[in-house]
């Protein structure tokens, strides 16, 4: 059990563990967790009517 009380040895595993959170943190900091927009209700609404008649953006080109 001497090994373990050695200064090498506890500064290896400090370090170890140091580095391993970091590479943890550079991997996860990037990763997307589900988060969606949050629709507002007058797109809500506008995007109901558009589904029902069946126009959808089809309006602006019939306008002209």
């Amino acid at each position: 059990m001497d090994i373990l009380t050695n200064p090498y040895v506890i500064i290896f595993i400090v370090v170890a563990v140091v580095v391993s959170n970091i590479m943890a943190l550079k991997y996860t900091a990037n990763a997307k967790f589900g988060m969606k927009d949050k629709i507002k209700p007058k797109d809500e609404q506008s995007k109901s009517a558009d589904t029902k008649t069946g126009n959808g953006d089809d309006d602006d080109q019939n306008k002209s």
